[in-house]
């Protein structure tokens, strides 16, 4: 018995030095507030404010938080991120964040690492799997206590970050291991999103079909024909999987792509409403007003006049920091 308390001990004490580690390393390589990518594929995120409720349009990704904590929220459900959890999104949805523990003496610091599906798929078949993890549709987004191997494989990657020759070589090694830990985990379940040939990656492929054809009406019949499912039944696993209707989640996308373009590209609203698929700029202005709390310019007027940190990244998408 006390053998075992004196392991749990020492790996309680193991965990704890490579959070503070990964948050030191973090910190280190963003000194003041905003999102970096330092290398292709991992992002770097930190926040030293709690900060009001941000939208962005998510990428399947595993999220590491190294400190502080944040509140996510994909429609109506609500998921609690903190340094003993981590986050995976396993489809691109439209996902709203708020920091809810930072301070500028601990900031709120996370990283990000993009889920590649070639990457997924490849380490599903060299670890010896037959298939994805068959089951009903989920939810495309969960958090799960993070275990000391993820972790460890975490913090090695970020290390990576200071020596490019060794990030080259090395991080494609360190992320096949942080994907193997995830489908050996908690969560291998929903990385079937991520694999082609799988019956759960039916709604990512229709997820981005209406992200690909946004501004289009939305054929229900035709995408269920398509992927060889009934109406009722595509509907039952699209919102199993995104916890919004397919309307619903059209809407939610047109809405985030039109603050986008009166962020980015200064369009006017009536403008910004059209490209994104509204013929009537009066509809759309009570859409965005019911979506973001406000009429769309005074919206992006007090955006602006907040912000202290960049909105947009490097590519021209807004920055999604959970």
């Amino acid at each position: 018995m006390l053998a075992q308390s004196s392991k749990t001990d020492q790996s309680t004490r193991r965990a704890n030095a490579d959070r503070e580690e990964l948050a030191e390393r973090i910190a280190r390589a963003l000194p003041g507030d905003g999102a970096n990518e330092p290398r292709p594929g991992l992002q770097l995120y930190r926040q030293s404010t709690v900060g009001v409720r941000a939208y962005a349009f998510a990428r399947p990704a595993v999220s590491i938080i190294a400190q502080g904590s944040k509140e996510i929220w994909l429609g109506p459900t609500r998921f609690r991120c903190d340094p003993a959890h981590y986050l995976i999104t396993t489809m691109a949805l439209p996902l709203a964040s708020h920091v809810v523990v930072a301070s500028p003496a601990r900031p709120y610091l996370s990283c990000k690492l993009w889920l590649d599906p070639a990457v997924v798929t490849s380490v599903l078949v060299e670890s010896g799997f037959v298939a994805a993890r068959k089951g009903d549709t989920m939810l495309a987004v969960d958090v799960s206590p993070i275990d000391a191997s993820l972790l460890d494989a975490t913090l090695r990657l970020v290390r990576l970050i200071e020596n490019p020759s060794e990030y080259r070589v090395l991080a494609p090694l360190v992320t096949r291991e942080i994907v193997y830990r995830l489908w050996t985990g908690a969560q291998g379940h929903r990385m079937g999103h991520l694999v082609s040939g799988d019956g759960s990656a039916h709604m990512a492929r229709a997820v981005e079909g209406i992200r690909e054809n946004l501004a289009k009406p939305l054929r229900i019949e035709a995408m269920a024909r398509k992927l060889g499912m009934s109406v009722s039944g595509f509907h039952a696993h699209f919102k199993a999987a995104t916890a919004m209707s397919p309307l619903q989640f059209q809407k939610r996308l047109r809405l985030e792509e039109a603050r986008r373009l009166l962020l980015s590209e200064h369009a006017d609203a009536a403008e910004a409403g059209y490209r994104v698929g509204y013929g009537d700029p009066s509809h759309f202005s009570r859409d965005y007003k019911r979506q973001f709390g406000d009429a769309p310019l005074r919206d992006i007027e007090r955006i602006r006049a907040a912000a202290r940190r960049p909105i947009i990244d490097c590519r021209g998408d807004p920055i999604s920091s959970v």
